[in-house]
């Protein structure tokens, strides 16, 4: 059997210690920090939790009904609910959202009460789905959600509806509006964290008539970003695969987990054209 002298003893809880000091400080002592260490290509993909779907009604709970997309692994998750934009359907979301609920979250992509509801009504929703999902006692998001820590998400008016649902609910803890559309914004004094994603070919939301405008009008001292991606129409929201996706993931670790590892991931790289914060994060 091998034999430790009291100085070798003492070198190895010496190893232990700064192999502890070494570790991420959130992934120690932050109870909402999941996961190992993130990299640029863990964000890029599927994250480390199966999840499981179930449907959700809107019947009488004010918005158009839904999809929670829940990690099977127990524990306790924050919860974000997704807007689609005009004319579409909680299905032009799937992707990013069920790829978001990968990394940790309770995720709901929602159905708007009509196609054609504008970013008022969107915000309206939002809260209203969350209101829903947080309330639900049955399937496999019964006792996962922490209904400490909310967020919203949306794309085209879901993104305007983000971005007004964030400004009429302090408690949210963030929210990112994919290519937001808007004909006015509430923001001028909200407290909420959130990231603008645009593209530089959108020509249904061009970045400097709307996100640009949302992004000014935020208080410098709320936590904001403002990212354009090189060559992203409208649509860019529609697929998880693009940098959209994994700026929403680090966005959302680091404002509703608190997870100071995600920072890394949130000051642009080069598939942005431009990129603005009041970061660091």
């Amino acid at each position: 059997m091998k034999r430790f002298t009291n100085a070798r003893l003492a070198l190895f809880g010496l190893a232990i210690s700064l192999s502890a000091l070494a570790s991420p400080a959130s992934a120690l002592t932050n109870p909402y920090a999941k996961g190992a260490d993130p990299t640029l290509t863990s964000i890029q993909t599927d994250g480390p939790f199966a999840v499981s779907t179930q449907s959700v009604s809107g019947w009488f709970a004010g918005f158009g009904g839904g999809t929670v997309y829940s990690p099977n692994t127990p524990g306790k998750y924050a919860v974000v609910a997704v807007c689609p934009g005009f004319l579409a359907g909680q299905s032009t979301v799937r992707d990013i959202s069920r790829r978001l609920a990968t990394h940790g979250f309770v995720v709901v992509t929602i159905d708007t009460n009509s196609i054609f509801d504008y970013p008022p009504s969107r915000a309206n929703q939002l809260i209203a789905a969350l209101n829903k999902v947080t309330s639900l006692t049955t399937g496999p998001v019964a006792g996962k959600m922490d209904t400490s820590r909310l967020a919203v998400a949306g794309w085209s008016m879901g993104g305007g509806g983000t971005m007004l649902a964030t400004g009429m609910t302090p408690g949210l803890k963030a929210g990112v509006a994919f290519a937001p559309w808007a004909q006015s914004n509430n923001v001028g004094n909200s407290a909420v964290p959130v990231s603008y994603l645009g593209g530089t070919a959108d020509t249904v939301a061009p970045v400097p008539d709307h996100a640009q405008k949302f992004y000014n009008a935020m208080p410098a001292t709320t936590k904001k970003m403002l990212g354009v991606i090189q060559g992203a129409d409208h649509n860019f929201p529609q697929t998880a695969d693009q940098p959209a996706s994994y700026t929403e993931i680090a966005w959302m670790k680091r404002f509703v987990d608190n997870d100071v590892r995600y920072s890394q991931f949130l000051n642009g790289d080069w598939r942005y054209a431009s990129f603005a914060s009041n970061g660091p994060f």
